[in-house]
């Protein structure tokens, strides 16, 4: 059974917990960053966790993460 490809882009975007569920980092925060307030962007900085729903098609792209 050959190996399955990373899908390198979702690599570079998402890292297994040690508990095994999906990080994320927030959107809006590349920028056009002027409007935005700093308490707006400091509650940004912090990471999320993927959707339950999104759990199994991100897993899939990344594999061997």
């Amino acid at each position: 059974m050959p190996k399955i490809k990373t899908n390198r882009g979702a690599a570079k975007r998402f890292k297994k917990s040690a508990s095994g569920r999906i990080k994320r980092g927030s959107a809006f925060t590349s920028h056009i960053l002027t409007p935005k307030t700093t308490k707006r962007k400091r509650n940004l900085r912090g990471g999320a966790m993927v959707s339950d729903v999104d759990q199994k098609n991100i897993s899939r792209l990344i594999p061997y993460k």
